[in-house]
């Protein structure tokens, strides 16, 4: 793609955004061809791997264990639907912009807005919540007991945001070689817990008033589940993110998020069943820690400890990637001026330095300020599913409107699946209200100001030859044309 278009047509918001020199793109370029495919599907297991060993298992607490089966394969379709739409935007628009450029060109500057700006909150959200989880994990394991918490997780994002800013191919590989220990952890888990399981745990806990064994508190239980069951998911819509340090768009991107879906599946199902089936329902959704305490539970102390310790490893890689996401999206949004233009500064080794300290700031300001993992989840989630139900309709859209655009992946079914993915996202938009109106209420607020500072400065601001705005006037031109 190139840097320059010679028109960008105007649009309903604001003046026609201006042409910036070769200069200012060469100041905001990525590595090409750091990731590869595997690596890709790595990045994609890295998000979401954190939520097999502490969370979801809270969705047993309000749904019973059929309630948070039903929640993880509603959620577990959606996410693979969208992956699909997703996977097929990304070869067609290999961009760092991903969801936000999708919705860019499907439905214009304010669509892309609020898209990006709801990628960016939540994946500015996760890293904070998920540095306290390490942190407790830390002081849980019986290591630097008197070291505060805080100081734990300011460690943490130095050492990896550091490790980040030195190359984006050093820092995929090490989050790789740790998603790879914390998927080995759910091995041991399984074998572990294999001799102890049992159908009738999980089916153990007591049915309220009218309610009965296989949904114990009814229909609004598995309503309330439905947030649980994204976090053995959540996350791995960032994939697309790291389109334009792919080796080949074309290949990669299908290939790597796709796949990580595939692995997901695969161990959100052992965990939630190997873990109930373990130590009982009632068990399993008050416990901490699930994979730990229900080796605890069942007499296999030793196992437990070795969990332990992996399962900080799964945390880690979650923490990882999700500040590589929060770096990308900001660094996409700021080179074409939806943010502060600074923002998208990336160094010599290609890497937004700039991003990855501010966004760094900020992440390690709200596990200070906040000091709740799980409020902060909620918080991510719900920001998550507005931009979940964003990007499936851009893809509707996309395949209705431009239905000749190139695309070297095309998702199944057309727009089917996607359509359901849309309406599924919009259905756990809603039952994030029944698990934390606060959270919602609060992310609600945040996005709210940062499309205010879109109407009011950035959309006077804009870059018209960045990458994503180029996608979309390339768009407008060829309906001129036709």
């Amino acid at each position: 793609m190139s840097t320059s278009v010679a028109t960008v047509p105007h649009t309903a918001v604001g003046t026609d955004p201006h042409a910036e020199s070769a200069d200012y793109f060469e100041k905001r370029s990525l590595k090409k061809g750091s990731v590869s495919w595997v690596m890709l599907c790595g990045l994609g297991v890295a998000y979401a791997i954190s939520g097999d060993f502490s969370g979801w298992n809270y969705g047993i607490a309000e749904g019973g264990w059929v309630g948070m089966l039903v929640a993880f394969i509603v959620m577990g379709a959606m996410y693979l639907f969208m992956s699909f739409g997703l996977a097929e935007m990304s070869t067609a628009m290999p961009t760092a912009g991903a969801g936000y450029a999708f919705a860019r060109r499907a439905m214009g500057r304010v669509g892309g807005a609020l898209t990006g700006f709801a990628i960016l909150v939540d994946f500015t959200i996760c890293p904070a919540a998920i540095s306290l989880f390490i942190a407790d994990y830390v002081h849980a394991l019986g290591l630097f007991a008197n070291v505060p918490s805080a100081l734990i997780v300011a460690v943490f994002f130095v050492v990896f945001i550091a490790l980040q800013i030195v190359g984006v191919g050093e820092a995929l590989k090490v989050t790789f070689g740790i998603t790879l220990v914390a998927v080995a952890a759910l091995v041991i888990f399984a074998v572990g817990i294999a001799p102890s399981f049992s159908v009738a745990h999980l089916f153990d806990i007591a049915p309220s008033a009218g309610a009965t064994e296989l949904l114990p508190f009814g229909v609004a239980g598995v309503v309330s589940a439905l947030p649980y069951g994204m976090w053995l998911f959540l996350g791995v819509e960032g994939v697309p993110l790291a389109a334009e340090e792919s080796a080949e768009p074309s290949r990669d991107m299908p290939r790597g998020i796709i796949g990580a879906m595939a692995l997901l599946f695969v161990t959100g199902a052992a965990a939630l069943m190997l873990t109930t089936g373990g130590a009982g329902a009632a068990f399993t959704g008050t416990a901490a820690a699930p994979l730990v305490d229900t080796l605890n539970e069942v007499g296999a102390p030793l196992l437990a400890t070795v969990v332990n310790y992996a399962g900080l490893a799964g945390l880690v890689a979650s923490f990882f990637s999700t500040i590589y996401s929060a770096s990308r999206q900001a660094f996409a949004l700021s080179r074409a001026g939806y943010l502060p233009k600074f923002l998208s500064y990336t160094g010599e080794r290609k890497t937004p330095f700039v991003a990855l300290t501010v966004f760094g700031v900020i992440e390690f300001a709200l596990a200070v300020g906040v000091a709740n993992g799980s409020a902060l989840l909620n918080m991510a989630v719900f920001a998550a599913c507005v931009s979940y139900a964003m990007m499936n309709l851009s893809h509707i859209l996309l395949r209705r409107n431009e239905p000749e655009m190139p695309r070297a992946f095309r998702a199944p079914c057309g727009v089917a699946l996607t359509s359901i993915s849309l309406v599924l996202s919009a259905v756990a938009l809603v039952s994030t209200f029944f698990v934390d109106v606060v959270a919602a209420a609060l992310t609600l607020a945040v996005l709210m100001v940062l499309m205010a500072y879109f109407f009011l400065y950035a959309r006077y601001h804009l870059v018209g030859n960045a990458p994503d705005e180029e996608f979309a006037a390339l768009a407008a031109a060829e309906a001129e044309l036709a």
